[in-house]
């Protein structure tokens, strides 16, 4: 009888350490959800692409904590319900351990609440609205500058020239509105007057009334709460209808490359925020861009350099505690301060972003060009804003 129980007493050993041997050396699975469909389906390929080269490298060096990292990926359409079905099979199903958030804020609202549900640290590149993190989630970690501060560069340069009239119109979305509210505060600080407002339809893609109303108004600025289409259909009418203003600036649009693939010459002069620019001297932000043309085919915008980016803090943080054990590696970013391709990583303690700095490009001569600040400029901006008539 001691024996047997002997026997059976050194089987169940080996089987608690077979067990313990193979979660060690399974995968360990990082699981996001994108819009891969539909109007902003470029920015979410991008921030996708970015990931998977991240995953492609870290897995080339021998992978995380010595194990290989899967990357298993859906797309949301853009739809927050949809996202948020999403990221309960990834983590139910999928068993991811790790989640990169989704493209856009009104999405990412939805899904935080599931990551919360579980328990699942997520890095949140695709939202910077300060509303996901005033509802006291633990495992929500922003990368971006927050919305509210998006466009203060632009509007401290416009207020250095005496401009003083700002007509503000923005998408009626999570990231725009906080993005309007910014700005509002902003001009209010520095002495300015918003002479025009308001919000537009996700969808709307005619902008001949809102430019008749703006053209009435005579601002010396004129500044859109965009994303990529939305802002690129603005441009186009702007210049159909001959609105223009000293400075044109957008929050999302022209920080990307499409932005000046889709609108050629009429891209000239026009401003916008950007979290990252190839050209910044941050460690290994010129050599992650080069890879990516060379794997994709062209240049990457910052939501590329977000995906990437995700990965890195992941990585920083699962090796800071040494695991990927959820409370160990929710410590663990909570207390990282970290540079990534992005620039600087640190979060207060409910997550949100706080050590990272923004920037504002403008497109000259055909090319995307970091303005602002002038400490990281790489040109002079190029200013007032050329009227239409005089092109």
């Amino acid at each position: 009888m001691k024996r047997a129980i002997c026997v059976i007493a050194i089987a169940a050993v080996s089987v608690c350490l077979g067990a313990a041997r193979a979660a060690e050396e399974a995968d360990i699975v990082i699981g996001t959800s994108v819009v891969l469909s539909g109007i902003n389906a470029r920015t979410g390929q991008e921030q996708l692409r970015g990931l998977q080269l991240w995953v492609e490298e870290v897995n080339a060096r021998g992978g995380l904590l010595g194990r290989n990292v899967r990357l298993v990926h859906y797309d949301d359409g853009g739809d927050a319900e949809a996202g948020a079905r999403f990221y309960d099979k990834l983590i139910v199903e999928d068993k991811a351990v790790m989640l990169v958030g989704p493209y856009s804020s009104d999405v990412t609202l939805a899904v935080a609440a599931v990551a919360e549900k579980h328990e699942v640290p997520m890095i949140v590149p695709g939202a910077v609205t300060r509303t996901v993190w005033e509802r006291g989630y633990k495992n929500v970690f922003g990368l971006y500058t927050p919305a509210d501060a998006y466009l203060d560069h632009v509007l401290a340069f416009a207020k250095s020239r005496g401009l003083r009239r700002v007509a503000l119109v923005y998408q009626n979305t999570t990231f725009p509105r906080e993005m309007a509210d910014g700005v509002k505060i902003k001009v209010g600080a520095l002495g300015m007057r918003i002479v025009f407002e308001e919000a537009y339809d996700k969808n709307a893609t005619d902008f001949g009334a809102i430019i008749g109303k703006i053209k009435l108004k005579r601002p010396d600025v004129i500044i859109a709460g965009s994303y990529l289409p939305d802002s690129v259909a603005f441009m186009r009418q702007a210049k159909d209808n001959k609105l223009s203003a000293k400075v044109m600036a957008f929050a999302v649009g022209p920080g990307l490359p499409d932005f000046g693939k889709s609108l050629g010459p009429d891209a000239e002069g026009a401003m916008g925020g950007t979290p990252w620019e190839p050209t910044l001297k941050v460690p290994g932000a010129a050599e992650f861009a080069r890879r990516y043309k060379v794997k994709v085919g062209h240049e990457p915008g910052y939501h590329a350099a977000g995906g990437y980016a995700a990965g890195q803090v992941l990585a920083a943080a699962a090796k800071r505690a040494g695991s990927v054990e959820p409370e160990r590696l929710r410590n663990a970013l909570l207390e990282l301060d970290a540079v990534t391709i992005l620039g600087r990583y640190k979060v207060d303690k409910s997550g949100r972003q706080i050590g990272k700095a923004g920037y504002v490009v403008q497109w000259i001569n055909g090319e995307r060009v970091l303005v602002l600040p002038q400490d990281v400029a790489t040109a002079k901006i190029v200013y007032p804003f050329k009227s239409w008539a005089k092109r």
